[in-house]
């Protein structure tokens, strides 16, 4: 299958409304993005805001209660499969298999991707070498580090060279050496063309790695644009410092 041409935005939401079943308030309301090919942006927001659900739909695995999605000018309702085909997804929660071996888990996952044979193998090879676990391939997960298990989860996600990738809090929880790995092959890959939409907590992360970024509260976007422009129109000197202003230091527990 041949992919669509490459337009202007990787992916545009419009009117996007989420509504939980036996929830009177929606989780998302009137959420807009407009994100550009070749971007890495980053989408942020406290505990509940709506981060994970907004991932969710725009990955097709939730359908909104109401509003429109399309990626790289698909229209996710009417052209589902072919989204997919484009996307990848690192989720906050590690999506690989503990009894198994890192070779094994991409090997399973290459195959649900439609890689086979030699290809599929010299994509794992790729994968391993690229996330620093190239000597753990016939290691078995359930003896991994935390550190070791997210570069695998993220190895997983990219294993089909996706043309717009989700990585949800990718970094949550590991040594620093392990983070910093992570950082640099994601700006690696973003260079090569990648377009990514990250969530995070760290906002240094984001200052860090994105091009643009948007803060997400309440289930709508309260900020947008890109950080150092944000951070001087608001006196700013950090990012941090424009996300509690914006979001408030109250607990979100």
């Amino acid at each position: 299958m041949s992919n669509p041409a490459q337009p202007e935005l990787a992916l545009e939401t419009r009117g996007v409304v989420m509504t939980y079943r036996g929830n009177r308030e929606p989780s998302l309301t009137g959420f807009d993005l407009a994100i550009p090919t070749g971007a890495l942006f980053g989408l942020l927001g406290p505990n509940g805001a709506g981060k994970t659900t907004a991932i969710s739909i725009m990955a097709t695995i939730l359908k909104p209660t109401s509003g429109e999605v399309r990626i790289f000018g698909l229209d996710v309702r009417k052209e589902k499969r072919q989204v997919k085909a484009l996307l990848g997804l690192v989720p906050q929660e590690l999506a690989i298999y503990q009894p198994l071996t890192a070779t094994e888990n991409l090997r399973f996952f290459g195959r649900l991707y439609g890689l086979s044979g030699a290809a599929l193998k010299t994509r794992i090879g790729e994968c391993l070498e690229f996330v620093g676990l190239a000597d753990r391939g016939d290691q078995l997960v359930h003896t991994f580090s935390g550190g070791m298990k997210r570069r695998l989860n993220l190895a997983a996600g990219i294993l089909h060279q996706p043309k717009l990738l989700f990585l949800d809090e990718p970094t949550v929880g590991i040594d620093a050496q392990s983070r910093n790995l992570i950082l640099d092959r994601l700006a690696h890959l973003n260079q090569q063309g990648t377009t990514m939409i990250y969530t995070t907590h760290y906002m240094e992360e984001a200052e860090r790695l994105c091009s643009e970024v948007a803060i997400i509260d309440m289930g709508r976007i309260v900020a947008s644009g890109v950080p150092a422009e944000l951070m001087r129109s608001g006196g700013h000197a950090t990012l941090e410092e424009l996300f509690f202003a914006l979001t408030g230091r109250k607990l979100r527990d």
